[in-house]
């Protein structure tokens, strides 16, 4: 049985609020972003699709360690928030949304453009042709349509950054109650050789992250044998 402390439980709570904050924010970002990506093959779609992917391959450190000084005292936009009396981003709960959002963004655009790529404009079209407005077009037609792939996106999105580390440990440190999250907490513990909770926490992300995978490959397949 997993013996968790009243610590623990902080940061499990910490971490949920994060991973629902993050999903939310990402599927509003991700629907416009990954409809327009999925409708068309310019250049620019191209480089901005080059961009939105590059979590993917970049070493969370290195996001984290450039977000670090945006959004930090010395920071353009830390910076220019303490000059108008407002304090800065860094080592706070709204700076690692932020960069969770950022690095969590592949995982929520990706499933999205697969969805909206093999839906086609057709029957939007054919929607817009018999009077239906763009957000009747939207929640009559697209969104069922696409509903795997929204369940597959914040699926994915919330795992991913429930089990993000680089990015959070750079921005936010490890602040009980603000910043230290399941996964921060998990190191901490290790750290510390209490390699009894770290099991604990570990075990119970492991499960989870089966969990996740689980409901990630049943919704595709129940959506391609629906597709055959």
């Amino acid at each position: 049985m997993l013996a968790l402390s009243p610590s623990d439980w902080v940061a499990i709570q910490l971490s949920l609020k994060l991973g629902l904050y993050t999903t939310g924010i990402l599927i509003l970002i991700a629907t416009p972003l990954a409809w327009w990506l999925a409708s068309g093959r310019s250049p620019v779609r191209t480089a901005v699709q080059a961009v939105v992917a590059l979590p993917l391959v970049l070493p969370p450190t290195v996001l984290g360690f450039y977000l670090l000084i945006l959004l930090g005292p010395r920071g353009w936009i830390g910076g220019t928030l303490e000059a108008i009396d407002l304090p800065h981003l860094a080592f706070t709960f709204t700076g690692i949304l932020i960069g969770s959002v950022i690095y969590s963004l592949p995982f929520a655009v990706q499933p999205l453009y697969q969805s909206f790529s093999a839906l086609g404009r057709r029957p939007v079209e054919v929607a817009a042709s018999l009077g239906a407005g763009p957000l009747d077009r939207f929640f009559t037609v697209i969104l069922p349509l696409t509903r795997g792939g929204y369940m597959v996106a914040a699926t994915l999105a919330f795992a991913h950054t429930l089990g993000e580390f680089g990015v959070i440990l750079m921005l936010g440190g490890s602040i009980p109650g603000r910043t230290k999250v399941l996964s921060v907490l998990i190191y901490d513990h290790a750290e510390a050789m209490n390699h009894a909770a770290a099991h604990s926490l570990s075990l119970l992300m492991l499960g989870f992250a089966f969990t996740v995978l689980f409901i990630v490959y049943a919704v595709n397949r129940r959506f391609d044998s629906v597709r055959l």
